[in-house]
């Protein structure tokens, strides 16, 4: 494995996921604005080591599989302590449908690509929109608190409940692709 920049940049997503859960426990009024930092902190870092990745020609296997895992598992933590924050239907239903849709959509494209047809499965615009949608909602979710008259949990719940809607809509047109292959008899 090479240490370039896009690696360390995904290591450090993957070391951030304690802190962020020790911050967010935290019953300090910070605590909150904290966890959304560090948050946009990994969101931003994921963003970048791709950028960095492909302006440096520095593509690695350590970041094809690293980086998507990374992002995947900060996502999911942090989908999974807001709902335990706020165990209401109207958080667990999108949490279950992004966190059911990342699952489905990792076992397709791992099962694609043995059949030599991932690119079937790449990733699309509505994808890119649905993780920036959503993205934004975590972060907003996690700060919680008003911003003068601005509802800002509010906001982010509208938020994850279009992204949400975003998931469904690019796992139905994923699975549409892949459709040829599913329908297949072995």
């Amino acid at each position: 494995m090479k240490f370039n920049w896009p690696n360390q940049l995904t290591l450090l997503r993957i070391a951030l996921i304690p802190v962020f859960v020790v911050i967010f426990y935290l019953p300090y009024t910070w605590a909150p604005p904290a966890s959304a930092l560090i948050f946009a902190l990994a969101g931003i870092t994921d963003w970048f080591d791709g950028w960095l990745a492909r302006r440096w020609n520095e593509t690695s296997a350590f970041g094809e599989f690293f980086d998507p895992v990374a992002d995947k598992l900060m996502v999911m933590a942090a989908l999974v302590l807001t709902l335990q924050a706020d165990a209401r239907v109207v958080l667990a239903i999108p949490v279950i449908i992004i966190i059911g849709r990342e699952i489905t959509i990792s076992a397709l494209r791992e099962w694609m690509a043995e059949l030599g047809a991932r690119r079937r499965v790449a990733v699309t615009w509505l994808g890119k929109v649905k993780t920036a949608t959503q993205m934004l909602a975590i972060v907003l979710l996690l700060y919680r608190f008003s911003i003068d008259s601005i509802p800002v949990y509010a906001i982010g719940m509208v938020l994850l409940i279009i992204a949400a809607l975003l998931t469904l809509w690019s796992m139905l047109l994923y699975l549409l692709a892949a459709w040829p292959e599913l329908s297949r008899e072995r």
